[in-house]
């Protein structure tokens, strides 16, 4: 009985180590981030996790310096300062008023300070107001009743080839 009760208690450690991981697992991977403002109402709890925050690049803030980045977030009037140290590069896509998300910790300074940035901006890829996407434009009526004017060696009488349409 003895050695029943090792193993049990064996197979609950394994299956609680494993359930621990997964959950820890599913906490990390999850795509939540924190406006500017909820990350403000924090208090000291956002100095001490690690936390995604978003907002849009204030225009004119993005400054170059040794070693990191500095700009600003913007949400809801709200702005928030942000210091870029990590190693990858910036995206390309990340300018004056990009959607961004910044993953790091507040400091005690009031600035953010993130080892990752994502970017992105949708109005550069959006069609056009009033626009459809390429390859989707009504296609103009065809005329009913227009006499056939095509030769029989498939030209029409102005010299242009018929071209099929996919």
């Amino acid at each position: 009985m003895k050695k029943y009760g090792k193993f049990a208690a064996l197979i609950v450690v394994i299956l609680g180590s494993l359930l621990f991981v997964a959950m820890q697992g599913i906490q990390s991977s999850q795509t939540y981030y924190k406006t500017v403002t909820e990350l403000r109402k924090m208090g000291d709890d956002a100095q001490k996790r690690h936390i995604r925050v978003g907002g849009d690049v204030q225009a004119n803030s993005i400054v170059h310096e040794a070693g990191f980045v500095k700009f600003n977030l913007v949400q809801d009037k709200e702005v928030l300062r942000v210091a870029y140290e990590g190693r990858d590069p910036l995206p390309d896509t990340f300018r004056d008023g990009a959607q961004a998300l910044a993953a790091g910790k507040l400091g005690a300074d009031g600035v953010f300070h993130a080892q990752e940035i994502q970017a992105k901006c949708a109005s550069k890829y959006a069609p056009a107001p009033g626009m459809a996407p390429q390859g989707l434009q009504p296609k103009a009526p065809a005329t009913q009743g227009a006499p056939n004017t095509m030769s029989p060696n498939g030209a029409s009488p102005g010299g242009d080839s018929m071209r099929s349409s996919l």
